[in-house]
């Protein structure tokens, strides 16, 4: 049995699964795992998953052939917290890759006449992306979600188009669909296909025409640098904040104030000022909090990984130092 970098397995021996990240020699391979580590593992004891995607189904060789035929797909996922209607209160919004291909993606939503990119990334073969959490509401007010995706592997493929396919998702759209139950999801999904056809040869080399010549002529005449607009500026700061919770400024004073009244100021103002952040559709959030002995940061960060829709990291160093964290609202 041979692997491929990018293929999704399971380990015989043991409860787990990765991807295949790099090949050391014809009887080991590296695989990383969901935290992002790479362990060395003997061929023999690892189980390829979506090996039934490969019509021949006798073979067992997993080498790339230029001529297979794979049963490839690409969908939008959307996955309720519960079966019943009645009882659900949120929407799961995924990208869900069930091609052998790698994916550079945007997902954005509609606002009016013009689109905002909500979350940006790769995804590997066979996985799912989750690109947004939402109350069903949501989808009143956005109902258009646009995905721009363009395809790659490791080793030689087939040239793909880039997909760019904008979705009507709304209440009327879903009672017209019926939710389907799907092995890599916990709860019944609305599924919306993005593209099923990677078998077909496409040419989409392109020569530089004449006219192509004249337009980057005079763009290099022009100049490169052209001014961005200041109403695109405003909008973009709009969408971002800066909170200092150092207890200095948000008490007038700190007489009578033991550490742990300090901190549960400094835990209530995060909370409110996350809360709005997220509600108002903010692009991004960065809580100033110092180093000192670390409580804060360690109370935010226990609260922010079980927050749904947003991803957090150290800020800018050289903006803040070691004392920031920045949350982006996804």
């Amino acid at each position: 049995m041979k692997l491929r970098i990018g293929d999704k397995v399971r380990f015989l021996n043991e409860v787990g699964e990765g991807l295949v990240s790099r090949i050391k020699d014809k009887n080991t391979v590296f695989v990383e795992m969901e935290d992002g580590f790479e362990i060395p593992f003997p061929v023999k004891q690892l189980v390829p998953i979506h090996t039934e995607l490969i019509l021949e189904k006798d073979s067992e060789n997993l080498d790339l052939d230029p001529e297979a035929k794979l049963n490839d797909s690409l969908f939008l996922m959307l996955e309720p917290d519960h079966e019943l209607r009645s009882l659900m209160s949120d929407y799961r919004l995924y990208l869900y890759n069930a091609s052998s291909y790698h994916l550079l993606f945007t997902y954005s939503l509609r606002e009016g006449a013009h689109y905002q990119c909500i979350k940006h990334g790769e995804a590997g073969p066979y996985q799912k992306t989750l690109l947004k959490t939402f109350k069903p509401d949501f989808l009143k007010e956005y109902p258009y979600h646009r995905l721009d995706i363009v395809f790659y592997k490791n080793s030689h493929f087939k040239s793909q188009l880039p997909v760019s396919e904008t979705v009507l998702i709304n209440e009327q759209v879903l009672h017209q669909n019926q939710a389907i139950q799907h092995p890599e999801f916990e709860k019944p999904v609305y599924a919306f296909l993005l593209k099923d056809d990677f078998s077909t040869v496409q040419t989409i080399e392109r020569e530089l025409k004449p006219e192509d010549v004249e337009r980057l002529n005079r763009l290099k005449e022009r100049g490169w640098n052209a001014p961005v607009s200041k109403s695109n500026k405003a909008h973009l700061k709009n969408l971002e904040k800066e909170v200092d919770l150092h207890i200095e400024e948000l008490v007038d004073s700190l007489n009578g104030l033991g550490k742990h009244e300090m901190l549960k100021i400094q835990m209530d103002r995060f909370h409110k000022e996350l809360d709005q952040a997220i509600a108002k559709h903010l692009k991004k959030i960065v809580f100033i909090h110092g180093v000192g002995n670390g409580r804060l940061k360690q109370e935010i960060l226990s609260i922010l990984r079980h927050t749904p829709g947003i991803s957090f990291h150290d800020a800018s160093y050289k903006t803040y130092g070691f004392g920031a964290t920045q949350v982006n609202i996804l």
